[in-house]
């Protein structure tokens, strides 16, 4: 009797354990997938999860104009559209419309910046023309002759914008002695290299040392087949990573735009369509927790997009020119997902889908000279703060 009722406790004692094993198991799913139990009902209604993330963290979460908790943070909300701000003291409110979908993901990764940015000189003799790498890592830019203007740093100068290890600094670097005035330079698509041109004379210059004027080489007999190298290795790299996007995608990039570019993670295309053209729906199997932004899939002439290549959803940013020709100009932010629209007396920061616009910088600047540090801490502008007759210098804007 002993032996029968002690089988059928460790029986019961088994069963009793997988059916709480597998009610813990289902209950789990259930809560990963966006399933919350509803205890009024005692029924799981379907949810959605909204993952919240910001830089800096610790910002306050609003959901329709209620505070619910503070970023780094996971919500589980019912299917619907909702309203959220994330706010920091000192720091500009970040604000999105977002549709929540049952069962679905939705990832939001939040840069604040600064509502009260310092700045600082980079420069002190003065900075013309600078000019941007395609890696985004230097800006090169002119001192000229002038009254208050040292003699020994008169020439061409390239500073670096990506932050380096304590102990190192970033001070400019001089390329070329010599008045440059009515110069103009170009830099190479790997950063390596410098072409200056004054008058008959083209230089080509190693953009990582110093070259005295009497030591440099006039290269104008090879000026074409110079650009034309430099335009092959650009196409090269620009063909490598579009050839494996929807064909429809390629065809736009290669005959329909006057330029395109990539984003630093290279999950984006920033481009300017040179002519009209319509992107069909689900180029690709739609992905879940894709954007819900609002997108354009007519092409128009002189428009600026942003196309995601992993969830083929295509965003209109701008309807002017931003190429800097007339004082506008849209540029990456190294962190991927963000852009940097500089125009003249602001520069704004937006998201990738032309939401969230926040003025970053209001005032005098030279227009469209503002440029991102390597991280997303910093910008670099050229302004002569407000005085009419003083030489614009860089200066680092510290905006996180």
């Amino acid at each position: 009797m002993y032996n029968v009722g002690m089988a059928k406790t460790r029986i019961f004692v088994f069963l009793s354990t997988l059916i709480i094993v597998g009610l813990v198991g289902v209950f789990a799913s259930y809560y990963a997938r966006g399933y919350r139990l509803d205890f009024k009902t005692l029924k799981f209604q379907p949810n959605g999860i909204l993952v919240i993330k910001s830089d800096p963290d610790g910002a306050s979460v609003f959901i329709n104009n209620e505070l619910r908790t503070a970023t780094n943070a996971t919500i589980s909300l019912s299917p619907g559209t909702y309203d959220v701000e994330v706010k920091k003291d000192g720091f500009f409110t970040w604000y999105k419309r977002l549709v929540i979908e049952k069962e679905i993901v939705t990832q939001a990764d939040i840069s604040l910046f600064k509502n009260v940015p310092s700045l600082s000189p980079e420069t002190f003799s003065g900075a013309q023309n600078p000019i941007i790498s395609n890696d985004g890592t230097k800006i090169v830019y002119s001192v000229l002759p002038g009254k208050d203007i040292d003699p020994s740093k008169v020439g061409l100068w390239s500073i670096d914008i990506f932050n380096f290890p304590l102990g190192f600094t970033n001070e400019p670097k001089r390329i070329t002695d010599g008045d440059l005035t009515n110069a103009t330079y170009s830099i190479s698509p790997d950063g390596r290299q410098i072409m200056l041109s004054m008058s008959n004379s083209i230089f080509v210059l190693d953009s990582g040392s110093f070259t005295s004027q009497d030591q440099r080489v006039n290269n104008a007999s090879k000026k074409d087949s110079i650009i034309a190298n430099w335009k092959k290795e650009k196409d090269t790299k620009d063909a490598s990573l579009i050839k494996n996007l929807p064909s429809e995608v390629m065809d736009l990039l290669s005959r329909r735009t006057s330029s395109f570019t990539f984003s630093p993670d290279e999950n984006l295309i920033m481009f300017t369509a040179s002519a009209s053209a319509t992107l069909d729906n689900d180029l690709i199997p739609q992905l879940p927790g894709s954007s819900t932004q609002k997108q354009e899939r007519n092409i128009q002439i002189g428009h600026t997009y942003v196309y995601d290549i992993k969830e083929d959803r295509n965003f209109g940013i701008s309807d002017q020119k931003v190429d800097g020709s007339n004082g506008v100009a849209l540029r990456w932010m190294p962190a991927g997902h963000l852009l940097l629209l500089a125009s003249p007396n602001q520069v704004a920061v937006m998201d990738y889908d032309g939401t969230n616009r926040q003025v970053v910088y209001s005032g005098s600047y030279v227009a469209p000279y503002a440029f991102p540090f390597s991280n997303t801490t910093k910008l670099l502008i050229l302004t002569n703060l407000g005085g009419a007759t003083s030489t614009p210098n860089l200066y680092s804007l510290t905006v996180k």
